[in-house]
């Protein structure tokens, strides 16, 4: 009598546990014959993005504004100075486009940075659709 190999099962959890083998008499519809799977490249989407939008008030300085725009948003002086326009001319002006985590984390900066020297400015995130 030969013996056959019996394969084990590379599970963690059983590491010598053998793998039942399915008899050539065998009906019980437990097993099935194996079949080649295509496997897909995963879609990645894109994460939906948040503008950061900054609010027009009568009390904090356009130099701040500026500040602001530079240090947290990294926009050059004459980008910041753009925005910072914006902002007074229209009430609102878009600081900068991120993901929502990353949106909601600078808002969250330049409201503190803005309270603590004592200025009204307020810094909130909305769904940007685009680009």
């Amino acid at each position: 009598m030969i013996l056959q190999a019996i394969p084990t099962v590379s599970d963690w959890h059983f590491p010598n546990m053998p793998v039942p083998r399915a008899q050539d008499g065998d009906t019980d519809g437990e097993t099935a014959p194996q079949t080649d799977v295509l496997v897909a490249e995963p879609e990645v989407a894109k994460p939906p993005m948040y503008a950061v939008v900054m609010y027009n008030d009568n009390y904090t300085p356009m130099e701040f504004v500026v500040y602001v725009l530079q240090s947290e948003f990294r926009h050059s002086m004459d980008s910041a100075v753009e925005i910072m326009l914006t902002i007074h001319n229209s009430s609102k002006g878009i600081a900068g486009i991120y993901p929502k985590d990353i949106a909601e984390t600078k808002a969250k900066k330049v409201n503190s940075l803005a309270h603590r020297e004592g200025y009204p400015l307020l810094t909130q995130i909305e769904p940007h659709q685009g680009e």
